[in-house]
């Protein structure tokens, strides 16, 4: 998919997908001129073997808002592991928020996301995303295999190319006990928000990090500078509930979502 800026609106130049994934006509949340695109995956879950690609690139001065329709599920990976490939490329003053749904890894699943995304120094990116253990026969919260969650952000400057962050998250339920100190922490859900955007500083990290506290989950803010004038923040947060995790993003969001654009909190009404 790409997206461009025609006119104060953000539109597709180019759209094209095959097998799996489905992308829905686009939608206008306000006045903004955001598009706002959403994946289906009429399948309606990944299974072992299963190689998802996706292309985003979003134009200089284009907006995209890019969701999916429902929770990612991971089934039974028997024999070998689902994977999504992601490769995300923003123009000078792009947007993009990537805001899918819950990430649900079910009893013996092994699931693997890789994401190369590259920014113009001046470009803004949002990333929200909540893990969550399925549902398994004993009753156990981590049942699954393997969850690897990889995004490589890297700025793209006259000089080349230098790499701002490298966010790497691994669980592996059946190597390593997972529950305790120093892992989750006794909890059973992860929310992670990456940021990157030449506004970020350590007064918005603290700004989130007090927004943070008034749900009921474990949060922490970390920053990293990058070239150019670029700078990026990640915020981990660890709770027993999909719920509380997806209204923690949601705040944080809706924070700078407002604080930059003027634009109001996120209401997708999917459910």
């Amino acid at each position: 998919m790409g997206i461009v800026e025609r006119g104060g609106k953000s539109v597709a130049s180019r759209q094209f997908h095959e097998g799996a994934l489905r992308v829905l006509r686009p939608h206008y949340l306000d006045d903004s001129g955001q598009v706002c695109y959403v994946v289906v995956n009429p399948g309606g879950a990944y299974l072992g073997a299963d190689l998802f690609l996706v292309e985003v690139d979003v134009g200089d001065g284009a907006e995209l808002l890019l969701t999916t329709q429902s929770a990612t599920k991971v089934y039974r990976t028997p024999g070998s592991f689902a994977e999504q490939r992601m490769t995300v490329r923003l123009g000078e003053g792009a947007r993009l928020e990537l805001v899918p749904d819950q990430l649900i890894a079910y009893r013996e699943a092994s699931y693997r996301q890789v994401s190369h995304i590259s920014v113009h120094p001046s470009s803004s990116l949002v990333m929200a995303e909540v893990i969550t253990p399925g549902w398994s026969p004993d009753g156990g919260a981590f049942g699954f295999e393997e969850i690897r969650l990889r995004n490589e952000i890297r700025v793209e400057t006259q000089q080349g190319s230098r790499l701002l962050a490298l966010d790497n998250v691994l669980i592996r339920p059946p190597l390593v006990d997972v529950t305790g100190l120093g892992f989750m922490e006794g909890y059973s859900h992860l929310g992670s928000l990456v940021v990157v955007d030449p506004r970020v500083n350590q007064e918005l990290a603290d700004l989130l990090h007090s927004v943070a506290r008034d749900f009921d989950a474990c949060t922490g803010v970390s920053l990293t500078m990058g070239t150019a004038g670029t700078r990026g923040l990640v915020l981990r947060s660890l709770s027993n509930s999909t719920g509380e995790l997806n209204r923690l993003l949601g705040a944080c969001t809706g924070l700078l979502r407002e604080r930059w654009y003027g634009q109001a909190p996120l209401n997708l009404r999917k459910h």
